[in-house]
Parts: structure tokens; sequence; C-alpha cells
């Protein structure tokens, strides 16, 4: 009983990571507020070549909050608006 109980809990928390790992996707890079450390956000503005779009993510603590960096990944799925 008590492994079934926790093969459902451990079930529930995998599936609550999964949909909170879920990139957003935000037209400009100035439109990101807040970035958490880890986090990852995709920006459609333009800047990478066709097929990619650009992911900034929330790389390292530093004094003034979080550092991020910015790089092209590929584009999975159709463009959004």
């Amino acid at each position: 009983m008590i492994a079934v109980r926790a093969l459902c809990l451990s079930g529930l928390m995998s599936i609550a990571l999964a949909a909170s790992a879920r990139a957003e996707t935000v037209p400009r890079e100035q439109d990101i507020v807040g970035l958490r450390l880890g986090q990852r956000v995709l920006v459609d503005d333009g800047s990478c070549p066709a097929g990619q779009i650009k992911e900034v993510r929330g790389a390292r603590m530093t004094a003034s909050g979080v550092a991020a960096t910015r790089s092209c990944v590929p584009r999975f799925g159709p463009k959004t608006k």
C-alpha cells in the first residue's frame, strides 16, 4: 500500500515538473521580466537563422541578480504569433 502511494506521488510530481519545464515564448527580449535561475524563455525576434529561435536562460547568480545567456536553438513545431 505504501509503495503504491509513493508511486502515485512520484508520478504526480513528475507531471508537475514537466509542465513547469516548458519554455515560455515572447516576441521581444525586453518582454522578459523576473528571469529566474534555470528558467528558459524563447524569444521570437527574428535574430536567429531560419529554423531556429533565440533561447534566453537564467544561467548563474551574480551580485546584481540572475545573469542570462543567449543562444539559437532549433525551433520545434510551427511558428506561433
